[in-house]
C-alpha cells in the first residue's frame, strides 16, 4: 500500500525529512551529477529531488501513482505532474532519457512488471536510478517516516531484480545512516554520522540508491497484456439524486 502524498508532503517539511533529503540528494549526485538537455521523469514522490535536475534537462515530469496521489508541480508555473499506473505510463516507446524512482518500487503491486514498463519508456542507453528502502537498515523498522513502509531491499535483490528485467546494475551509493530520530541535538550530527556510516558500516544504511543502464542486446518474450486499471476521476459524490433529478416513474 502506497504513502499517501499528504503525509509524503508533510514529512518533508519537517526537519527529519529536510536532513534525510540533503542526504539523498548528495548520494544522487555522486551517481548523476548532470543531466544536459535530457528528458527527466521522476516516478514516486520525487518533488524534492526533481529541483536540483530540472535547470539541465530538456524537460522534466513528475508521475505519481495513483494509489499515493499527486499534487501540482512546479509550484507557480504550467503542471509537470501527471496521476499515472506504474505499469501503463503515458509516454511512446524510447521516449525519455533518465527515469528516477524515489517512494516508488517498494509500494510497486509487481516489481517487475513496473521496471519492464520502464525500460519500454527509455531510450536506448537510457539510465534509471532507484532510491529503496535497505532491509538492513534501521529506518525500515520506523513506521514514523515514509521509508518504514513498503518493501525493504537488500542490495543483492535490488540487482537481481534489474538484470532479471534487462537492465546492467551501474554505479550505487548509500545514504541515511544517522538514526531516524526527532531530537535536534541528534540531527545536528548527522553529518558525522553520514561520513563515518560510509567507512564503517555501508551495509547499514537507510537507503541504497542505484543507477542501472537500459540493456539492448538481449532479447525477451514480448506478450500483448491487457489494461488491468481504468481510472475515472470522481469530482462529485454519486448518491441519492437531489430533489432536482427526475426520478422515474412507477
Amino acid at each position: 500500500m502506497h504513502v499517501d502524498i499528504v503525509d509524503l508532503r508533510q514529512f518533508y517539511y519537517t526537519m527529519l525529512g529536510r536532513v534525510a533529503e540533503q542526504s539523498i540528494a548528495l548520494a544522487l549526485s555522486t551517481v548523476w551529477a548532470r543531466l544536459p538537455q535530457e528528458r527527466l521523469v521522476g516516478l514516486g514522490y520525487c518533488i524534492p529531488f526533481l529541483d536540483r535536475f530540472r535547470a539541465d534537462t530538456e524537460r522534466t515530469m513528475a508521475f505519481m501513482p495513483a494509489g499515493q496521489g499527486a499534487v501540482n508541480w512546479p509550484v507557480g508555473e504550467p503542471s509537470a505532474t501527471a496521476l499515472v499506473f506504474d505499469e501503463e505510463l503515458p509516454l511512446p516507446d524510447s521516449s525519455v532519457d533518465r527515469v528516477l524512482m524515489v517512494h516508488s518500487l517498494e509500494f510497486a503491486e509487481n516489481p517487475r512488471e513496473t521496471l519492464k514498463e520502464i525500460w519500454r519508456v527509455l531510450a536506448p542507453g537510457g539510465r534509471l536510478v532507484i532510491v529503496v528502502p535497505n532491509r538492513r537498515g534501521v529506518w525500515a523498522r520506523m513506521e514514523h517516516t515514509p521509508f518504514g513502509s513498503g518493501r525493504p531491499y537488500s542490495r543483492g535483490q535490488l540487482t537481481s531484480l534489474l538484470r532479471e528485467t534487462n537492465f546492467t546494475p551501474g554505479a550505487s551509493a548509500e545514504a541515511l545512516f544517522f538514526p531516524p530520530s526527532k531530537i535536534r541535538a541528534i540531527l545536528r550530527l548527522r553529518r558525522g554520522f553520514e561520513r563515518l556510516g560510509r567507512i564503517l558500516w555501508p551495509a547499514f544504511s537507510g537507503v541504497i540508491v542505484v543507477e542501472a543502464q537500459k540493456r539492448l542486446y538481449q532479447g525477451l518474450p514480448v506478450a500483448s497484456r491487457a489494461s488491468r486499471r481504468v481510472f475515472k476521476p470522481v469530482l462529485a459524490p454519486q448518491g441519492v439524486p437531489t430533489t432536482r433529478t427526475r426520478l422515474p416513474e412507477v
